[in-house]
């Protein structure tokens, strides 16, 4: 027998069913949609996985890339340090490297498990040059550039006389350079060099930093030294490239209404010049009267002797120099071999030595220097007491007679071809000038107003100095007489002497003297300050003041 259902429940069934199958289609609905979703997921996952390891390839091709950059120039660099060094330009970049763009891939990378390279980078970090060292050089490479007249151009292309290693800037360098300026408010040299950070991206070189960044710095040091209208034109290339740069539209308005109030400035001031045009023209005269008897400032002076554009002796001076060979009045230490001898200037007399010092004993007395050298120091003239400062920028170290067997040969060489007695002279003094390295112009010897100067030593005034030469130098490095106008040049091997007083214990304002920055190369001297007291004898005073 078969049940048959009643027509009411049959509809309820298919109701039923029909519910039934609304709900599991919203369940598979909504399962189907949340599984949609978490495909969608899994693939923005996949994507960002993907993305991650391209950035992770990038890392890796970039630092692959920064090893073999450095290891070939660690190479060329290591064999021979010092010439690579005398480049100024390397120096810069080096200390640049060691400063911002180690740090940089250190950064790079941190999140690397390669735990062993950033605990040695860290570790290393601490030798690692600062901040102050990196603008020190910059620094350096602006007073080289002021010093021998070289254009932004010559030293980013490397083009120095005497270079062995040549280095060229990138954008990066030139730019880095000119923000070292700008926060010193030197916009003379921001100037110059983000005018070449910009030529050089103009030119198509590729570079992380943009034009746009480089204007900005650019047309803002323009505009403080007073050159409206450059700064102006400059802003309105900034805005071509983004007009939305905040400051650019803002710097635009101002520099159109300076511009305007500049203009109408200068024409009530031409029709006030116009009726005291007379006046003026004599004032003018009698100006230039006045300047041409001042003297030339001893600055421009020492930077004009640095580049060789130095007083010339007139022939007849010039006669009489000669060069002798030399033993001291029958000195027995001389009598065999007598001392060549040259003169380098009359008045004051400086003279040179040639074959002086031989290549073993430069190398012991720099091997001697080297563990100890210290930034150099001054007398303080009030005080006496030695100090630091900007205007004498090289290490040095001292060493004793008695501390090796070729000093105390030194010190006796010395005593014999001056005549002058050593036991009260200061001791050899071995000064190391990197690039950019000088010591501007001093007197060696301690003036009237500066009654303390040597008061600790006890040995009085510093009667005269004997400076070695114990490198060459590729380019700059001259010893200069800013009072005399003469010129010095470094000689690896010989030596230079003058007196600082004279014979009645006077000093000789004429030997008034400086230390050139060193452009290409490396600068080694040593030198010894000779005192009065033991001279009684050897250099009797004499009732003359300047004789």
């Amino acid at each position: 027998m078969h049940f048959q259902c009643p027509e009411s429940w049959l509809s309820y069934l298919i109701v039923l069913t029909l519910q039934k199958a609304d709900f599991f289609n919203d369940i598979i609905r909504k399962m189907h949609c949340q599984m949609t979703d978490l495909l969608y997921t899994e693939k923005d996952l996949v994507t960002s996985l993907k993305e991650y390891i391209i950035q992770e390839e990038n890392k890796l091709e970039k630092v692959k890339e920064w090893a073999g950059k450095l290891d070939s120039l660690t190479i060329t660099a290591t064999q021979d340090p010092e010439g690579y060094l005398g480049h100024p330009v390397n120096a810069f970049k080096l200390m640049k490297r060691l400063n911002s763009e180690w740090a940089d891939l250190e950064s790079l990378v941190l999140k690397d498990t390669t735990n062993g390279f950033i605990s040695n980078l860290t570790l290393q970090r601490q030798f690692f040059p600062t901040d102050e060292d990196q603008t020190g050089a910059a620094k350096a490479l602006l007073r080289l550039q002021d010093t021998y007249q070289l254009s932004a151009y010559t030293i980013s292309n490397g083009d120095l006389p005497g270079v062995v290693h040549k280095s060229q800037m990138t954008v990066a360098d030139c730019f880095e350079l000119g923000k070292i300026a700008y926060s010193e408010a030197d916009y003379y040299h921001t100037e110059l060099w983000m005018a070449q950070a910009l030529t050089q991206l103009d030119e198509g070189e590729e570079s992380t930093i943009d034009k746009v960044t480089v204007m900005d710095y650019l047309s803002y040091a323009i505009y403080q030294q007073g050159e409206l209208e450059r700064a102006l034109e400059l802003t309105k290339r900034m805005l071509k490239l983004d007009p939305n740069h905040q400051r650019a539209n803002g710097n635009l308005k101002y520099f159109e209404f300076q511009l305007e109030k500049q203009r109408k400035a200068e024409s009530e001031k031409k029709e006030q010049e116009d009726k005291k045009k007379e006046k003026k023209v004599l004032d003018k005269r009698d100006a230039q009267r006045k300047r041409s008897k001042d003297p030339l400032p001893e600055r421009k002076k020492y930077e004009m002797l640095c580049r060789g554009e130095g007083i010339k002796l007139t022939p007849r001076r010039q006669s009489r120099l000669f060069c002798r060979y030399f033993d001291n009045n029958r000195n027995p230490r001389l009598l065999l071999a007598p001392v060549k001898q040259e003169d380098e200037w009359d008045r004051p007399r400086i003279v040179r030595y040639h074959d002086i010092i031989s290549d073993s004993e430069i190398m012991t007395v720099k091997e001697l220097a080297k563990p100890r050298l210290r930034r150099a120091t001054i007398s303080n003239p009030t005080t006496g007491v030695l100090e630091t400062a900007p205007y004498r920028i090289s290490k040095s170290a001292w060493l004793s007679g008695y501390e090796h067997s070729t000093i105390e040969k030194i010190n006796q060489r010395i005593e014999d071809i001056t005549g002058l007695e050593m036991d009260t002279a200061e001791e050899l003094q071995v000064a190391n000038y990197g690039v950019g390295g000088q010591y501007e112009p001093h007197f060696d010897f301690g003036r009237k107003d500066e009654p303390d100067a040597f008061k600790e030593l006890g040995t009085g005034n510093r009667i005269a100095t004997w400076l070695f030469y114990m490198s060459d130098v590729s380019a700059g490095g001259a010893t200069v007489f800013t009072d005399v106008g003469a010129a010095v040049w470094p000689k690896k091997g010989t030596a230079v002497f003058w007196y600082n007083l004279f014979a009645s214990g006077e000093g000789d304002y004429s030997t008034r003297h400086a230390a050139c920055p060193v452009l290409v190369g490396n600068k080694w001297v040593s030198n010894k300050w000779i005192h009065e007291r033991g001279q009684e004898f050897r250099r009797p005073c004499d009732i003359s003041e300047n004789e």
